[in-house]
């Protein structure tokens, strides 16, 4: 038998040799418990104690409330419910102001700087609520007949101003069918391109993002400048890879396509262009199909 058995043979025995782990009582010696033991044994129970320790601790932490004191683990639910604690604390301060502005008129009332007929709470709120679907007037006959006859003429006069001094050159952040078009009367102010989940979605032009957050309405937005009063707003997108501040190229990947917000009902991007504070048509300025 060579010396490589022998050592083999040994390290068997060793492993395999059994040991007694007996229990006594100290003061009569009388024994309590006793069980027979090999060094493999201990060896597989505490592999399998290991095991389940590790497995017990990642189901803990993965399908329990624990996972939120992890420092670094983000919670959608989390994010989501800040986002609408965010819009409820705008909500309050609005109304607070508000109600401000009636004390103050109320005030001057009492020290005779205006009489009490010309104050009214609900004028007040209804100033307070003003918005562009108060202010926005449905053009006349005359006017869509001019504003067809000026857009056959000539399609690109809105940037005559600007590229006076930059030249814009708008490229498609995405290509796909229009599933709704651009349409002042409903008030969509956007062309929705539906597009494959996961597609990337690209800046239109070189500029600065200067928004990129998550909505409750419209999922992840980001919302570029491009200078000279011309911005492009990207909606429902299922991730953003551009962040607040950040420059971009013509071009470059700015956002991944989806699904996310609360007004879509498929996977699609939502396109907008404004230009000093306006909306305007994308299609008059890209070709998306």
């Amino acid at each position: 038998m060579t010396l490589k058995n022998k050592a083999k043979q040994r390290f068997t025995k060793r492993l395999l040799h059994k040991y007694r782990l007996v229990i006594l009582n100290e003061d009569t010696f009388e024994e309590r418990f006793a069980i027979k033991l090999t060094r493999l044994n201990v060896f597989v129970i505490a592999s399998v104690l290991t095991i389940l320790l590790i497995l017990g601790t990642t189901i803990l932490i993965a399908y329990t409330p624990l996972r939120e004191y992890i420092p670094g683990y983000a919670s959608t639910s989390l994010k989501k419910q800040a986002t609408f604690l965010n819009y409820k604390t705008d909500s309050l301060l609005q109304a607070v102001t508000t109600n401000e502005k009636y004390l103050q008129s109320i005030k001057r009332v009492l020290t005779g700087e205006i009489s009490a007929v010309e104050i009214n709470k609900d004028s007040v709120i209804k100033a307070a609520e003003k918005s562009m679907d108060v202010i926005v007037l449905d053009p006349s006959i005359d006017d869509l007949k001019l504003r067809e006859k000026v857009d056959e003429e000539d399609r690109y006069s809105l940037f005559e101003s600007a590229t006076s001094k930059t030249n814009f050159v708008l490229f498609p952040p995405a290509k796909g069918i229009i599933s709704n078009r651009y349409n002042l009367k409903e008030k969509h102010f956007a062309v929705d391109i539906v597009l494959a989940q996961d597609t990337p979605v690209k800046a239109t032009s070189e500029g600065t993002v200067i928004f990129a957050e998550w909505t409750a309405q419209t999922g992840y937005v980001l919302i570029i400048d491009h200078g000279n009063g011309l911005l492009s707003v990207y909606k429902h997108n299922s991730s953003l890879t551009k962040n607040q501040g950040a420059l971009v190229k013509s071009g470059e990947v700015i956002a991944i396509s989806g699904n996310s917000g609360e007004l879509t009902t498929g996977p699609h991007l939502h396109f907008e262009l404004w230009y000093d504070g306006y909306p305007i048509n994308p299609t008059t300025f890209i070709d998306f199909e």
